[in-house]
C-alpha cells in the first residue's frame, strides 16, 4: 500500500481528520448581539481595569514581590489566600450550575478563547472580506494584493496580541511603570518572558488554532456530558419539522412537494465556528454560541416559515416528554452558590486587616520567678495588613488575675509588615487552680479602634 492510500484509509477510518480551515460566516441576530456585548464587556474590563486608580494605587494589582494584592478598595495578603480558595469553589460550582442549566454558555459567550477569537475574526473580515472572499483569496496564487492583505492582517493580529500580553503583565507590575520600562527597553527578564509568552498564546490560539483549541485541547468538551441531563437546555435542530430537507422557491408550498421546513441552505454549518452541522444532532464540538439559531431564523423569516427550526430546547422536549428547567439539582446549586457567595461577601466586608498570633515558649512549661510568681513566656506575632502604618496597644485578661509584662507599651508596625514581640505573663500561685487555663489577648490600634482582634492563649501552672 502506498503512502497516499494509507493516509486516505486512516482518514476514512477515523484515526484522525486532516485539518481544514473553518471560515465562519458573519451572522446577525439576538444571540450574535449578546455575544458581541459579552466581548465588549469582558475585553473592556480586561484592557481598562489596569489603568484605573484607587486610593493612590492601581485599582487591581497583584504585587507579588511586595506580597500585596489590591482589588479596588481592598488589600489582600498571603494570609488571605483562603478567599482565593473560596473564589475557585464558586467558579467551579458556577460552571456546574450553568452547564446543567443551559449547556455550554461559558464556551459560547465568556470563554477567553471565544472572546479573543471573535476579535481576530472581526479583524480578518475587515481586511480580507467576508467568508466567500476569504476562501477565494486563500485559493488564489500569491500576488502583491494577497501578500499585502495577509501581511496587514498578521501585523494587526501580532500588535493586538502584544498589547494583550502587555496588559496581562500590567496586572502584576504597575502598568505605568511597565510602560515606561518598555519604552526604555528596561524590562526585567520575567516581564519580557510573560509579555511574549502571553502574546504568542493569544496569537496562536485565536489566529491559527481557533476551533482546534475547543475540539482537541479543551477538556471541558470531553466531560461536559457528565453535567448534562435530559432537562438541560441544548441547541437542537427539529428534524421532525425540518425533514425531509430540500431546496425550493419561496412561492412553493413545501407540503405539496413533501418537504420539511429546512431548505438545505447549509448556512447553519457556514456560521458555525467549529464547522459542524447541527442537523446531525448534538455534538461535543458544539460550543453553544447559537449562531445557527440566528441564521436559521433569518432564513425562516425570508421564506415566511415559523421560526425556531433550530432552537434552545431539552432532550425531554425533543422526546415529547414533560420538561422542567427548574429541577432539584438546579435548586441545590443555586442555594449553595448563593450561600457561599453571601458568606464570602460578608467575610470580606467585615474583614479586619490585622492579625495576631500567640506562640507560647515550649522549652519550659513554666518557671518560678525570684518573687515566687509563676511565669509563662510568649512570642506575639503582629501582622499589619492595612496600607498605612499603625500603632497598637495590647492587653491581656484572665480569670486568675494574671499580669502581662512587655518592654514596650505601644507597638508600631509598618503597612504590609509583621513584627515580633516577647511577652511575659505572671500569676500568683495561689490563684492558679488548674494546670492549664485560658488567657485572652486583645490587640487594638491606637489611631483606629475599629482595628481590633482578640486571641486566646494557654497559661500553664502548677495547679496546686
Amino acid at each position: 500500500m502506498n503512502d497516499k492510500a494509507q493516509v486516505a484509509e486512516e482518514e476514512s477510518s477515523g484515526f484522525y481528520t486532516k485539518h481544514k480551515k473553518v471560515y465562519p460566516r458573519e451572522v446577525h441576530g439576538l444571540f450574535a448581539t449578546l455575544r458581541v456585548l459579552g466581548v465588549f464587556t469582558l475585553l473592556g474590563m480586561y484592557y481598562v481595569v489596569p489603568w484605573l486608580y484607587w486610593n493612590g494605587h492601581q485599582a487591581v494589582l497583584f504585587d507579588l514581590p511586595a506580597r500585596r494584592f489590591y482589588i479596588f478598595g481592598l488589600t489582600f495578603w498571603p494570609q488571605d489566600f483562603f478567599y482565593l480558595a473560596v473564589l475557585l469553589i464558586i467558579a467551579a460550582l458556577s460552571l456546574f450550575y450553568f452547564t446543567a442549566l443551559a449547556g455550554r454558555l461559558w464556551c459560547g459567550y465568556a470563554c477567553p478563547q471565544t472572546v479573543w477569537t471573535e476579535v481576530f475574526l472581526w479583524i480578518e473580515r475587515k481586511i480580507e472580506g467576508d467568508r466567500n472572499k476569504q476562501i477565494k483569496l486563500d485559493k488564489s496564487p500569491l500576488t502583491k494584493t494577497k501578500f499585502y492583505r495577509k501581511g496587514l492582517k498578521h501585523f494587526i493580529w501580532i500588535a493586538f496580541s502584544l498589547w494583550t500580553g502587555f496588559t496581562f503583565v500590567g496586572y502584576f507590575t504597575p502598568i505605568l511603570e511597565l510602560g515606561q520600562s518598555l519604552v526604555q527597553f528596561a524590562l526585567g527578564p520575567w516581564e519580557w518572558f510573560w509579555i511574549i509568552f502571553y502574546s504568542f498564546a493569544t496569537y496562536g490560539n485565536s489566529g491559527w488554532m481557533r476551533e482546534q483549541v475547543c475540539i482537541y485541547m479543551c477538556p471541558y468538551a470531553r466531560f461536559q456530558s457528565a453535567m448534562f441531563d435530559k432537562d438541560t437546555l441544548i441547541i437542537s435542530y427539529d428534524d421532525k419539522r425540518g425533514e425531509p430537507r430540500g431546496a425550493r422557491k419561496k412561492s412553493i408550498d413545501p407540503a405539496e412537494k413533501g418537504l420539511g421546513a429546512c431548505v438545505d441552505c447549509t448556512l447553519c454549518k457556514q456560521v458555525c465556528p467549529t464547522g459542524i452541522d447541527i442537523r446531525d444532532g448534538l455534538q461535543y464540538q458544539c460550543i453553544g454560541c447559537a449562531a445557527c439559531i440566528d441564521v436559521c431564523n433569518e432564513v425562516m423569516d425570508k421564506m415566511g416559515y415559523e421560526r425556531n427550526l433550530i432552537k434552545y430546547t431539552t432532550q425531554n422536549a425533543i422526546d415529547g416528554n414533560k420538561s422542567s428547567i427548574l429541577r432539584p439539582r438546579i435548586i441545590i446549586y443555586s442555594v449553595i452558590l448563593i450561600a457561599i457567595t453571601v458568606a464570602l461577601i460578608y467575610s470580606m466586608a467585615t474583614r479586619i486587616p490585622l492579625e495576631l498570633d500567640i506562640i507560647r515558649d515550649r522549652n519550659a512549661l513554666y518557671r518560678t520567678t525570684s518573687t515566687g510568681m509563676i511565669e509563662n513566656i510568649y512570642t506575639l506575632k503582629i501582622a499589619n495588613m492595612d496600607t498605612v502604618v499603625h500603632r497598637y496597644k495590647i492587653d491581656m485578661t484572665s480569670d486568675f488575675n494574671a499580669k502581662l509584662i512587655m518592654r514596650s507599651e505601644e507597638i508600631i508596625v509598618e503597612p504590609g509588615q509583621s513584627a515580633t514581640y516577647s511577652a511575659r505573663v505572671e500569676a500568683d500561685p495561689a490563684n492558679v487552680k488548674k494546670i492549664s487555663q485560658d488567657i485572652h489577648f486583645t490587640l487594638v490600634a491606637s489611631d483606629d479602634e475599629s482595628l481590633k482582634v482578640e486571641e486566646t492563649g494557654v497559661f500553664i501552672g502548677s495547679g496546686l
